[in-house]
């Protein structure tokens, strides 16, 4: 007999799971809420969306300011294109969709519609790097290493909700175009602790130490934060210093960091080739300065399906599988140990 019960409604999925830490403090939607608060301020300031309003937190503006919010469809490419054309008569769009579909799908229109003429153009793009547990149609791994050989475009990697907040009125200030790497949905709130203000273009030390800098960028500064009080625990000193703009890139503040004999280990949401670790190793080189730099990053390849804390410690980007790397990093550097952690370390990570 076939039951006529109701079956009960599926309110999450791989698609739109949260990399929150249980009981972590969030905030929901930063994104479209900062962006509701900018156009209060600014009337010029409106919303655009490829079909995914609700997916990309665009969906809070669209309610307060219906007016004011273009529903492009499943186009991307149309998408940039409208939005190249609304910033040409004074307004400032901000254009919402997935991070695969905004650079792979529709890059030329990027470039060449929005960068070329240098337009005030916000693409904003969810799902960066491993933020989904879609598969490699969903998981923009490799988005900053298209997007950084772009002229004219800034690009912006998040730690959380407070950087989503100050960086949204940040983008709108800026004079061109902008990416940024959306965090969507329960965004966990951390920078709060730290005294921290967004400032576009330059990072900012969240945490001095001796032993090691942590170079970290989007939501791999709060994976970074958690593994510098791990490692504190067995007497190893590690400084955080966030990078929230990848590009332009606060070359001076890398350098400074770099300049002492300190491990130094990049961390970020992104393929190891063409991001973070790469942007950090060519400073030091066209500077002369020969520090080793130790990458924390997703593998250069497709990678799988499944769920978020599963392929977070499969693929390396996990406070275990960044504690273990670190602690691997150092008995690699140091002669003799140098601490407790020496005497039984932790496999690395891939």
């Amino acid at each position: 007999m076939t039951s006529t019960a109701p079956r009960k409604k599926l309110t999450t999925s791989a698609m739109i799971a949260s990399f929150a830490d249980p009981g972590q403090r969030t905030t929901s939607a930063p994104f479209g809420h900062a962006l509701n608060r900018l156009a209060e301020e600014r009337p010029e300031v409106v919303g655009l969306s490829a079909d995914l309003a609700k997916y990309t937190d665009m969906h809070v503006f669209r309610d307060a300011h219906p007016d004011r919010f273009f529903q492009m469809g499943m186009a991307e490419q149309t998408l940039l294109g409208a939005a190249a054309g609304m910033a040409e008569v004074g307004l400032v769009p901000f254009a919402s969709t997935y991070s695969v579909f905004a650079t792979r799908r529709a890059y030329d229109f990027l470039c060449l519609d929005i960068a070329e003429p240098g337009l005030n153009v916000n693409v904003v793009g969810a799902l960066p790097g491993l933020t989904t547990g879609y598969g490699p149609s969903h998981q923009a791994t490799e988005d900053l290493a298209i997007l950084r050989g772009c002229p004219n475009l800034t690009i912006v990697d998040p730690c959380d909700s407070v950087d989503i907040e100050q960086a949204v009125p940040a983008l709108a200030a800026a004079p061109g175009p902008t990416y940024l790497r959306l965090l969507r949905g329960a965004v966990p709130t951390v920078l709060d602790e730290y005294d921290y203000r967004f400032e576009l273009g330059k990072a900012a030390e969240l945490r001095t130490g001796r032993d090691v800098v942590l170079i970290s960028t989007g939501l791999m500064t709060m994976r970074a934060l958690q593994a510098a009080e791990r490692l504190a625990a067995d007497h190893v000193d590690v400084a955080v210093l966030h990078v929230p703009t990848i590009k332009p890139l606060d070359t001076e503040a890398i350098l400074r960091a770099a300049r002492t004999d300190r491990l130094l280990v990049t961390l970020e949401n992104h393929s190891v080739v063409g991001g973070l670790a790469e942007s950090v190793a060519s400073t030091l080189a066209f500077a002369g300065v020969g520090n080793r730099v130790l990458p924390i990053a997703l593998p250069d390849e497709f990678l799988a399906a499944g769920a978020l804390p599963t392929l977070h410690d499969r693929y390396g980007l996990s406070t275990d599988a960044i504690v273990a790397r670190v602690r691997t990093g150092l008995t690699d550097a140091a002669p003799t140990p140098r601490g407790p952690w020496a005497a039984d370390p932790a496999p690395a990570t891939a």
